[in-house]
């Protein structure tokens, strides 16, 4: 299937996959690693204060693709902003896994500024595969999203076995070697990449990119040392006020950044029209997102606290239950990548904010099951692993329908020369989806097992009427926004 697309989908579906191995394996093990005891290697965090302070890591690494998209579009062009992401995460992987506190968080802190640097303008590098070739776009990002998952296949596995049974830096240190395969294959096969995202987008004389360089390194700099100085305990961090704050600066943020391109940004009324498209796609991702990640967070500690893992008499890590997600999606996404192409032909695929609206009906289905789940570790002590088995099954469909068909919209719907800050705008419904995500699994696991079952129902009720308001305005807002020649 992939022998029909661009050969440079190879080169950025190796490299995604490395990364997201190494991103994925730290977060499997990072929430068990902060509740575990210091006996245990631990930081004996509590379950709020974990899942605040995961919440926090997962929204910053999201919300640094702002920064990576603009340094992309106006300095250094997507390829090399690809390389040079790889290498400071590889870092921030590696320092991981030296057994020091202080370094621990000098370390989450390279892995969210590579991040940003690499996650928008990979995806942007994808898109512009496809320039000549839209027909095949979505199908291209779907196969496209099987390298996360296949990556995050190996990063749990790996990861979490090493994390979980040898030594938590074992697990972190292993993140840090497959970032260092995808660097490298990156790099010797970069000339295939072509002209796709060599030059930024948006050219400026080389006295204002050195100023520019200037001003970035500055503000990186005093960024990174008031979060490092910080979670030393140079000055006091309470996570659960901070994640409240973060949550507020981001939805801001978010606003801010629409506001500006609507208004200020020179669009035509067409292009305006498709990014008032875009900002309702936004809310219902940043929606699904919220409620997708308990899988690093609540699920996390709901295999580890309230699971039955025993198998043949051996328990098996509860960071391998997060295989089931990227599993199904590697099961799935050619079945799905091919629906897409099939209805396409019939002239019956669905518009973007159906989908959308589809991808929040499974994702409530998956809470309500993971619910009864709940319910009977109240009663019997512990749940079988099939409850969070069927979560994982319907919150994959989900995710399928939703994620990569939002990366080919933003690709497509985005005026050209805003397409690597509109990928980063994009990654920032991850980023508020995982802030609230943090504050829920906190709101959930503190409380113990009791208040699980009436919170993952009031989460499917809203994911629910989310989905049906979507699937609602679907046609007319699809007739508003595209003309008839693009329907």
């Amino acid at each position: 299937m992939i022998n029909n697309h661009p050969k440079a989908l190879k080169v950025l579906f190796f490299t995604e996959m490395w990364e997201r191995m190494s991103y994925y394996g730290m977060r499997g093990i990072l929430v068990l690693f902060m509740t575990a005891s210091i006996q245990n290697g631990g930081l004996d965090f509590s379950n709020s204060s974990a899942s605040a302070i995961y919440g926090i890591y997962a929204a910053a690494v999201y919300l640094a693709t702002l920064p990576g998209g603009w340094i992309a579009d106006n300095l250094y062009g997507q390829q090399k902003t690809v390389l040079y992401g790889g290498i400071v995460i590889m870092f921030g992987h590696l320092i991981l896994a030296i057994p020091n506190m202080s370094l621990f968080y000098i370390g989450l802190t390279l892995v969210v500024i590579g991040t940003g640097l690499l996650k928008p303008n990979i995806s942007a590098l994808v898109g512009g595969l496809y320039e000549n070739k839209t027909d095949m776009r979505e199908s291209g990002f779907t196969i496209f999203y099987m390298s996360i998952n296949l990556g995050s296949i190996l990063g749990f596995f790996i990861c979490g076995y090493l994390g979980e049974n040898i030594g938590w830096h074992y697990g972190f240190g292993a993140a840090g070697i497959g970032m260092l395969f995808g660097v490298i294959q990156y790099k010797l096969n970069m000339k295939s990449l072509g002209k796709t995202g060599l030059s930024p987008s948006n050219s400026i004389n080389l006295e204002v990119k050195n100023k520019y360089e200037r001003i970035i390194l500055v503000i990186s700099l005093f960024i990174s040392l008031l979060i490092i100085s910080g979670l030393m305990g140079f000055w006091s961090i309470d996570p659960l006020p901070l994640a409240n704050i973060t949550t507020i600066v981001i939805a801001s943020i978010s606003l801010a950044y629409f506001f500006y391109i609507y208004f200020l940004g020179n669009l035509n009324k067409d292009e305006k029209k498709k990014i008032i498209m875009i900002f309702i796609l936004f809310i219902g991702a940043a929606l699904f997102w919220s409620g997708f990640d308990q899988g690093g967070s609540s699920f996390n500690i709901f295999a580890k606290e309230y699971t039955d893992r025993m198998i043949f008499g051996w328990e098996y890590p509860a960071s391998w239950l997060q295989i089931l997600n990227p599993l199904f999606v590697v099961i799935l996404a050619p079945f799905i990548s091919y629906l897409w192409i099939y209805l396409g032909r019939k002239m019956l695929d669905p518009s973007l904010p159906f989908k959308f609206g589809m991808g929040l009906i499974f994702m409530a289905i998956g809470f309500i099951i993971i619910a009864v789940g709940a319910q009977i570790a109240i009663s019997e002590g512990l749940a079988s692993a099939k409850w969070l088995l069927l979560t994982y099954l319907f919150h994959t469909i989900g995710e399928l329908i939703l994620s990569p068909i939002g990366l080919s919209a933003i690709s497509s719907l985005s005026p050209k020369r805003y397409i690597g800050q509109m990928m980063g705008i994009w990654f920032l419904a991850s980023s508020l989806g995982a802030i609230l995500a943090g504050l829920i699994s906190g709101q959930a696991t503190n409380e113990g097992l009791s208040s699980m079952p009436d919170l993952f129902n009031q989460i499917a009720i809203i994911s629910t009427i989310a989905g049906l308001i979507l699937i609602l305005i679907a046609k007319p807002l699809q007739r508003w926004v595209f003309k008839k020649s693009e329907l």
